[in-house]
C-alpha cells in the first residue's frame, strides 16, 4: 500500500489543500465583497450598495488612466508579439549561428533582471537618447509603450519558443518540398500552427503591461498616467471602497479572459480528438 492511498494522510492533504486555497482567495473575496459595501469603511459592513461603481464610473480620471492603460497594452503586446516571435523563430529554426547564445541571452535577460534595474536603465537611455538626438522628447505614452515593449517581449519569446519547439518540422519540410519559399512556407504553414502560441504570448503581454507598476513609474510623464500608477497613487492616501471596485472589476475581466481561453482550449482538444 502506497503512503498516498493513507486514508489519514489523504484527509490531512486535503485540509492543506483547502487551506492554502482559502489563504490565497480570501483577500480576492473580501475585497469583492467590500466593493458592494455602503459605507466609506473598507472592515465595516453597513450593507449592499452599488454607490462605489457608480461614482468610479463617473469618475474621469479613472476612466481616462483605464483607457491609457488598455491602449498601452495592446500596443506593448502587439509590439512584442512581433519581436517576440521574430526572436523565437530564429533560436529554433536557424541551428547553430555567430551570435546564437549572446541574442538567447539578451532575449531572456528581462525575465532573471529586478524590475527596477531595467527601469532605472530604461530610464537612462531615453534620457541619453533625448539629449543626443532629440527624439523621444520627453516621458509619456512613447516611452511607456517602449518600455514594456522590451519587458514583455522576452515571455512572447519563450512561448513561442516552446511551442515551434514541439512543432512537426515535416510539415515546413512537406511545404518545402511543394516549392513553397521559406517566406511562403512561414506564414502559410508556421504561423498558423504557432498561432496559440502566439496569442498565448499577447495575451501575456498584455496583462503583464496591464498592471505593471515599477517600469510605467520611471517612465511615464505628465498626462500619462496609467491606471496601476493612479490606483497606487489613491492608496497610499488610504484605501476606499472604490478602489475595491477597480480591483472587482479587473478581477471579473480576468476571469472573463482565463474562462475564455479555458473555452477556447476545450474546443480545440474536441476538435483534435475528433480528428
Amino acid at each position: 500500500m502506497s503512503i498516498i492511498a493513507s486514508p489519514a494522510l489523504r484527509v490531512r492533504l486535503r485540509i492543506v489543500l483547502i487551506a492554502g486555497l482559502i489563504f490565497l482567495y480570501a483577500p480576492i473575496v473580501l475585497v469583492v465583497l467590500f466593493s458592494f459595501n455602503g459605507s466609506t469603511s473598507t472592515t465595516v459592513w453597513s450593507g449592499f450598495s452599488l454607490h462605489w461603481y457608480s461614482e468610479l464610473f463617473n469618475n474621469s480620471d479613472v476612466l481616462h488612466a483605464a483607457r491609457l492603460s488598455v491602449e498601452i497594452a495592446a500596443l506593448s503586446a502587439t509590439g512584442a508579439m512581433i519581436i517576440g516571435t521574430l526572436v523565437g523563430l530564429i533560436l529554433s529554426r536557424f541551428g547553430r549561428f555567430k551570435g546564437r547564445t549572446l541574442l538567447a541571452i539578451m532575449a531572456t535577460a528581462p525575465l532573471v533582471m529586478p524590475e527596477i534595474v531595467l527601469a532605472v536603465s530604461l530610464l537612462l537611455l531615453f534620457v541619453g537618447m533625448e539629449n543626443l538626438t532629440g527624439w523621444p522628447r520627453h516621458r509619456g505614452v512613447t516611452t511607456i509603450v517602449l518600455a514594456h515593449i522590451t519587458y514583455t517581449a522576452a515571455f512572447v519569446t519563450i512561448v513561442v519558443q516552446g511551442r515551434l519547439a514541439g512543432l512537426d518540422r515535416s510539415f515546413e519540410e512537406a511545404a518545402a518540398d511543394l516549392g513553397a519559399r521559406p517566406i511562403v512556407a512561414f506564414f502559410l504553414v508556421t504561423v498558423p500552427l504557432i498561432a496559440p502560441g502566439i496569442a498565448a504570448g499577447w495575451l501575456l503581454g498584455f496583462s503583464i503591461s496591464l498592471d505593471d507598476v515599477v517600469i510605467t513609474q520611471f517612465t511615464s510623464g505628465p498626462g500619462s498616467t496609467t491606471l496601476p500608477l493612479l490606483i497606487f497613487s489613491l492608496v497610499r492616501r488610504g484605501v476606499k471602497p472604490d478602489i475595491n471596485a477597480i480591483a472587482t472589476l479587473f478581477v471579473l475581466a480576468a476571469g472573463i479572459l482565463t474562462l475564455g481561453i479555458g473555452l477556447l482550449q476545450r474546443r480545440r482538444s474536441l476538435q483534435q480528438g475528433a480528428d
